[in-house]
């Protein structure tokens, strides 16, 4: 059966240029992003068994990791923890925002869905950053859903996308999208009318948050806390959602949504309060996937130490640094319409020397409205891939680098979540591009284990 109920009957593509035309005819009318398009590949991604199944397990790692960043803030606004981590996570927020996300009927309030953009290495994966807020959603679900028809062990299945979406929002929801999340609404609109044609008696539906009044339904939003002062009904949703009228999610919470968790999960100041949160072993795992991060806080270093692993104690001396020094990374945490989309990342060894000086001092002088982090560069692998070449009417294999996003989504029991990995998007790059996101030289498929 379909998602609308028809039974199809089928026949699988059998040569690439037959897949090729089959992915592009179910692409549905007017696409799925806006104004934006991508290489078409006759394969998904193929990942190692293995791979596939650590995968599966980091979601339920990554939910451990996030309530523990939820307790761990909160004991810092309570003075249970150092007030530092509770004042870097805050910094540059308003304050009448910082409050609401305190608010104790919301205390244990989470995301349902994470996604962590990983970089694929020779050595495994690394995690650059978790969004809570994910685009790509609908995306992947079509991805799926298309690439089943002919590799049948796509992670997930055609309906793993559909069924992890569903299971947080088990009643329906209005799906709250933002003029400046506005690329995304196609694949959101898609993703609700397959919703809605499964049956079950929930519904969805894509609403402009410009113009949206809440109406005792669930809400799934689908746009940014930096952006509240153009979105309406931010005040209303919130107020709802903290008397319990709706099920409100991602909570308004911009405290998680920061890219500076990687650097406070490496703080040695905070190794007791993450091994009280979390078990040794799960703790072990993340430390081999998350790279080494710092905070960019110029305060002053005493004059015997050092910023770890760095050899250097003032910030500016960063910049100093020469380019075999700088397999770096600078980016935005959080909070602003720069930090995502890789904005505002900037790899030093791929800048000039003054470019990466400015860099560094742009992050200095930022802080603190604007906390920028440090990571180490994790250089992605390179293979090949195969992708339909418009120009010769032939399939042809590029260099690439991947990032891979699997998709998490964890049911509506806050107190004992199910984590469900639904899918893993695949974003291949040419290998001369060291940052890896859409882009239309790049190609985007799902992924199959083998």
């Amino acid at each position: 059966m379909d998602p609308m109920g028809e039974t199809l009957q089928r026949t699988a593509p059998v040569t690439a240029a037959d897949r090729v035309a089959a992915v592009r005819g179910a692409m549905p009318e007017g696409g799925l992003f806006a104004d934006k398009d991508w290489l078409v590949s006759p394969q998904p991604l193929a990942l190692p068994a293995k791979v596939v199944d650590e995968l599966g397990r980091l979601g339920h790692q990554l939910a451990l990791f996030q309530r523990a960043a939820n307790t761990l803030y909160l004991q810092s606004v309570k003075g249970k923890a150092p007030a530092w981590l509770a004042g870097y996570l805050d910094a540059g927020k308003p304050p009448e925002l910082v409050e609401r996300s305190r608010h104790p009927a919301l205390r244990d309030a989470l995301p349902r869905v994470i996604r962590p953009d990983l970089i694929w290495t020779e050595d495994g994966f690394a995690i650059t950053e978790l969004d809570n807020q994910p685009g790509g959603i609908g995306l992947t679900a079509w991805l799926n859903q298309v690439y089943s028809d002919f590799e049948p062990g796509v992670v997930g299945g055609p309906g793993g996308m559909f069924d992890g979406f569903a299971s947080m929002l088990p009643d329906g929801a209005d799906i709250v999208v933002s003029e400046e999340s506005s690329d995304y609404r196609p694949e959101m609109e898609w993703l609700a009318a397959q919703l809605n044609g499964r049956g079950g008696g929930a519904a969805f539906e894509v609403c402009p948050a410009e113009a949206y009044t809440p109406r005792g339904r669930s809400v799934y939003r689908f746009f940014e806390l930096f952006d509240l002062d153009n979105v309406a009904c931010s005040d209303p949703l919130f107020e709802a959602a903290a008397a319990g009228e709706i099920d409100l999610t991602a909570p308004y919470k911009p405290y998680l949504e920061e890219k500076m968790w990687s650097a406070l999960f490496w703080s040695r100041p905070l190794r007791e309060f993450w091994a009280a949160q979390m078990r040794a072993s799960h703790l072990d795992r993340l430390a081999s996937h998350f790279p080494y991060s710092w905070i960019i806080d110029p305060a002053p270093v005493p004059h015997h130490a050092e910023l770890p692993r760095l050899g250097i104690n003032d910030w500016r001396q960063l910049g100093e640094f020469s380019q075999k020094e700088r397999a770096l990374v600078l980016k935005i945490s959080g909070f602003s319409e720069l930090a995502w989309g890789s904005r505002s990342v900037r790899i030093g060894e791929d800048l000039p020397a003054d470019q990466w000086n400015a860099a560094v001092g742009a992050a200095i002088a930022d802080f603190p409205e604007r906390p920028w982090v440090l990571q180490d560069f994790k250089r992605a692998k390179v293979f090949e891939h195969p992708f339909w070449d418009e120009a010769s009417g032939e399939v042809r294999h590029m260099p690439v680098r991947a990032r891979l996003c699997p998709y998490y989504f964890l049911g509506e029991d806050a107190a004992r979540p199910e984590v469900k990995l639904a899918g893993i998007l695949a974003t291949l790059v040419p290998s001369d591009k060291k940052i890896i996101h859409g882009m239309r030289d790049g190609i985007l498929v799902p992924c199959v284990a083998v």
